[in-house]
């Protein structure tokens, strides 16, 4: 089921009545109506998923008591071990098998013993990346005497099935979202009407930018070799902006979602293309899985303590396995490690830090110093975005080269109507909005009612205008 869908605009009010005004007194039956309808929601799009997130869930529930039940560390470290071993043998097997077998039979080739790989003909389960997340965040947190295991199994059980992260994340803490399942939730109408606020900018991203931005980004990235080079720049940029709307569209459906139901999930993305340099981005974009690598991963291999070579390994493990985290492919490795060589020279001059808070903070523009590192930042990110969204490094480097030429000083041959325009509101609001979780979380509260409520209704009507007639599905559910 997508959050884009008729289906979903049919299935969330039927959970909030039921939620809110039926099972209002009952903490219980309330985690379970919503575990029922997280794995009815789950099983829209293959019911024989459904056997594979119940395995996980019991996997890393049972994992946790045993953990904990023992008072001996090498027994601990027994189960834990265990437990990621079994989660991660199946997200390879799923993600990554076909993946090291075709570049296994590719490697014996090219010295001299030819073979064919062995390819597994298995369909990837929708979001079992994020999932195995927070299975594995449970686990490793219990370890770490964190937190003590949760015996209730639907508590549980929810906090890894939750429909509005299920998917696409945000990868959920147990120490944050376990707590607030656990106790009783009474109904906020003003947590549940900036909830609205936040699905309905969330849709606009996705549906009015995102979807209208990836017909033209389609197109440039299909014949890189037909278009001239100022294209081609414009294309990358346009990419940029489809995978921001989409993948951060999502979060804030997911979070507004969550919000009307009495619950706050991370946030996942705070206005990363306003960032100053590559450091901030990484602090700005998918918040959830950069701070997971940060404390499982990271910090545990040392950080940034020690010397000039741990630093640079640690800084390559963390950016080539997240960019391995996205997808089985050469190019979004290339893309993480092209991240790590951004971040490097910040990292070894003790730079990484400088841009904490909110850009322009005290003014309505940034100053000019401030616009020339945003948009070099920005020029950084779309180069990298094309490893992202090439369909190899073949076609990453045609397009790269492809950029290469004197034809970048004609004016672009990109036929985006009105989407020019559409962008710009889209920009404009973000930005007024920087300070916030979200950009409609203050704007227009203080307006004359009327106004504000012809600002929710132009949005509206421009969804429903671009509304396709079969939903588009967001990128990362591929992950």
């Amino acid at each position: 089921m997508l959050f884009d869908s008729l289906n979903y605009a049919v299935f969330l009010p039927i959970v909030f009545a039921l939620y809110w005004f039926v099972l209002q007194r009952n903490r219980r039956l309330q985690n379970m109506m919503l575990l029922a309808v997280s794995y009815f929601f789950y099983g829209c799009w293959d019911w024989r998923f459904l056997f594979l997130l119940a395995f996980s869930t019991a996997l890393d529930h049972v994992s946790g008591l045993l953990i904990h039940s023992h008072e001996s560390r090498s027994r601990k470290r027994l189960w834990l071990i265990l437990s990621v071993a079994i989660n991660l043998g199946f997200l390879g097997v799923f993600k990554y098998f076909n993946f090291f077998s075709e570049n296994f039979a590719k490697f014996m080739s090219s010295v001299g013993l030819a073979m064919d790989p062995i390819l597994l003909a298995v369909i990837l389960p929708v979001g079992i990346s994020f999932y195995t997340f927070h299975g594995l965040s449970y686990v490793f947190d219990i370890y770490h005497g964190r937190i003590a295991p949760v015996r209730n199994v639907v508590d549980y059980a929810l906090f890894v099935s939750f429909f509005p992260l299920l998917v696409a994340g945000p990868i959920e803490r147990a120490t944050h979202l376990l707590p607030q399942l656990q106790r009783p939730r009474s109904f906020n109408s003003a947590q549940a009407v900036d909830g609205l606020r936040q699905l309905l900018w969330g849709l606009f991203k996705k549906m009015v930018i995102a979807d209208r931005c990836a017909v033209l980004v389609n197109g440039i990235f299909a014949d890189p070799g037909a278009h001239d080079a100022s294209t081609l720049v414009v294309g990358a940029m346009l990419f940029a902006l489809q995978i921001y709307g989409d993948f951060s569209g999502y979060s804030d459906i997911a979070l507004g979602s969550a919000r009307l139901l009495g619950i706050e999930l991370l946030q996942n993305f705070s206005f990363p293309y306003f960032s100053r340099d590559i450091a901030e981005f990484w602090r700005r974009w998918h918040i959830s899985l950069s701070n997971w690598f940060r404390d499982y991963l990271y910090i545990p291999l040392g950080g940034s303590r020690g010397g000039i070579w741990s630093r640079v390994r640690n800084t390559f493990i963390i950016f080539v396995v997240s960019g391995f985290w996205h997808g089985a492919q050469w190019t979004f490795i290339v893309w993480g490690a092209l991240n790590a060589l951004y971040f490097l020279p910040l990292l070894l001059t003790k730079r990484n830090r400088l841009n904490l808070g909110v850009v322009a903070e005290h003014s309505y523009l940034p100053s000019l110093r401030e616009t020339l590192q945003i948009c070099s930042t920005f020029s950084i990110t779309c180069l990298a975005w094309i490893f992202f969204r090439a369909e190899d490094l073949p076609h990453a480097w045609r397009y790269l080269d492809g950029m290469v030429s004197l034809s970048i000083l004609k004016w672009p041959r990109v036929n985006g109507g009105d989407l020019w325009f559409l962008i710009c509101l889209f920009i404009l609001v973000e930005w007024s909005g920087r300070r916030e979780h979200h950009p409609l979380s203050r704007i227009g509260l203080a307006w004359p009612r009327p106004l504000r409520w012809a600002m929710y209704a132009t949005f509206i009507f421009l969804i429903g205008l671009y509304m396709g007639t079969e939903p588009i599905p967001f990128i990362y559910f591929q992950f």
